[in-house]
Formats: structure tokens, sequence, C-alpha cells
């Protein structure tokens, strides 16, 4: 649940003075563009990891601007994932037309190329031509032979947020949310999920709307901020993708999350067979029902991996975000599923 963002235009956001320069130094390269230096700047509402803004310049052009994306990383996140790590990734997506260019690189962020598409909405999640789109792109992401070890990271990043999490926490604070009980629920988990039959594959790692643009010209949906990928089960990546069909990060109480608003079965049904299809061979009635098993047990690795995350970051991220709450509401659904997705309490 790392950036959705949509547009708040404010033309007194302020770029730091190298980025103002490396951007005009860019855009002067640029024949269309009649002032470099006149730029506009438009934070993008809503992202929770980085700052990000969207900037243009007018152009000689009727009505048309040029339009480039600047990333600035957030401070503290670096517990989260590795930044050289995300940055590889990033460029090797590029390369394979996966996702935005990388235009030029700062020492805290970066700019990208503007994807002229509009990022998804909570709504558009629902809509099953837009889910099947989905669905067909992320067997895609999941098949990529990214560079590096092809192992699972889920269970050790889980352990390294939580001795994060404990050291962040105050001792009320860490007694509220269990935190002592956690890295006994991580093994479990490990240990009942890490099936022999599961496939592994390059997986985003947080599929929520706003990662997720659509082309309403070429109907095809684009895959992007790849802060945490990393080799994963891909039913771990399709249950984060479920269960943030729960979430809307755009009303006046972004942090919550509404558990009635799950895919049902049918919804569900539906997506795993266009995943599973997608390969061009049609899938075994017992292999549909063997990804929808395996895919409802990783909603609860989904739970426990962002309520930690919420506590980390309601102590390290400036963001105006109830990260705390947020946090309480997904340890709690963790608490209330297990039983019944694990077959005791």
């Amino acid at each position: 649940m790392g950036a959705a963002t949509n547009v708040v235009d404010n033309k007194e956001a302020r770029l730091p003075r190298e980025v103002k320069d490396a951007l005009q130094s860019m855009a002067s390269e640029w024949d269309d563009v009649v002032d470099s230096k006149a730029l506009q700047v438009i934070p993008l509402k809503g992202a929770m990891t980085n700052e990000v803004f969207q900037i243009k310049w007018p152009t000689r052009g009727d009505n048309v601007s040029q339009k480039v994306l600047v990333r600035i990383y957030g401070e503290g996140v670096d517990v989260f994932f590795d930044r050289e790590d995300e940055i590889r990734t990033f460029e090797f997506m590029s390369k394979h037309g996966q996702g935005p260019r990388l235009l030029r690189r700062f020492r805290n962020g970066r700019i990208e190329e503007f994807i002229r598409a509009r990022t998804l909405s909570a709504s558009d999640l629902r809509d099953p031509a837009i889910s099947a789109l989905i669905a067909t792109r992320l067997r895609e992401f999941h098949e990529l032979d990214m560079p590096g070890p092809k192992k699972v990271w889920l269970w050790d990043r889980l352990r390294k947020w939580l001795k994060a999490a404990k050291r962040l926490s105050p001792l009320e604070e860490a007694k509220a949310f269990c935190l002592e009980s956690l890295e006994e629920e991580i093994s479990i988990l490990e240990k009942k999920l890490s099936a022999r039959h599961q496939r592994i594959g390059f997986c985003h790692n947080d599929l929520q709307y706003g990662n997720i643009m659509f082309d309403e010209g070429t109907k095809s949906v684009t895959i992007i901020d790849y802060e945490y990928a990393s080799y994963n089960p891909v039913a771990f990546d399709i249950a984060n993708h479920l269960c943030e069909m729960a979430a809307d990060y755009h009303t006046e109480t972004p942090h919550v999350m509404d558990y009635s608003k799950y895919p049902g079965l049918e919804e569900r049904l539906r997506f795993l067979r266009v995943y599973l299809n997608s390969s061009g061979k049609k899938p075994r009635d017992s292999e549909v029902q063997q990804l929808l098993q395996d895919v409802e047990k990783y909603t609860l690795a989904s739970h426990l991996t962002w309520g930690v995350w919420g506590i980390i970051s309601e102590h390290v991220n400036e963001i105006d975000f109830d990260y705390k709450e947020y946090a309480k509401q997904r340890l709690q659904q963790y608490w209330k599923r297990k039983p019944e997705l694990l077959g005791y309490s």
C-alpha cells in the first residue's frame, strides 16, 4: 500500500534547488518547450512512501504540455527496502517496456517519464474488464526473469520489519500490538504456507489501485512503483491485491479498511481463472481450487506484513496518514481470520 496518487494543484510546492536545476537543464534540450524555467509543480496526493510531483512546461503546440514525474524518496523508509535494489528493478522494467522510463537520478530521488494514462481508483478494481487486464498483466509480471537470486523474501523481510517495529515502539504500544507474539506467528505462517507445489515468481508485493495505470485509448494497464518488488510465492501477491479491494486511500479516512468489500468467491475465481488462462493453456479445476486455497491463506501474510509496516511507518514517516490505526485494523483482521484459514487459533 505504498503509493496511491491523484492530482492536487498547488503551484506553491517547493522542490529542492538541485531538482529544479536538473529539470531546467532537461527541458532546455526539448525543442518544443517555450521556457525551461516556466515549470509548474503539481504535488500528487496519496503517496505513502515518497513525495511525488507532476512537472509540466507550456509548449509551442496547441494545448499540449511536456510532463515528467519527480519522485523524492521518503525519509527513514530504508528500513522497508533497499533503494539500490528498487532502482535496479526500475531500470530493468524500463528496458523491458514494463513501466515509465528513468530520465534522470539525483541524490534523494529521480525524474521519470510521465505516463499519459490515469491511475486507477478503488472502484476500478471491481470492474470485471479492468480486473481481467490486471490479472493478465500480473501473470506477465510474475514471469519476468529478474537478475539476482530467485528466493522467497517474504519471511526474512517480515522478521526484519518486526525487529524494527519492536525497536521503534514504546513498551505500551508493543504490548497493545502483541509484538512479542508475532515472531511465533511468522514461523507458524511460514511452516503452514510453504508448500512444494507453490509457484515462485517476481512479485510486486504492493498491488493496490494507486500502483496501476490505465490507458483508456489502448485499454491496457501498466504496473508501476516497484519499491517492495521481490521474488515471492505468486499466491501472496494475488492475496495482497485482493486485500487491497477493501481499501480506498482517497476518502476522508484513507486509513480505514472496509472488509465487507473483500471480493466474494465468484469474483476471486474469475480473477484466478483469467490469471491462469493467460498462459494460453486452460487450467484444470483442481489447479484453480488449489490457487484459491493458497491465496486465501496468504491473505494472513498480507495482513501481518502491512500491520507491521504501519507500526514502523507511524514512527518514521511524515506523511499525513493514520498509520497506527491502519496497523491495528490489519492485525485485527489477521487474528480474526487465522482460526478459519489455518484451522486453529
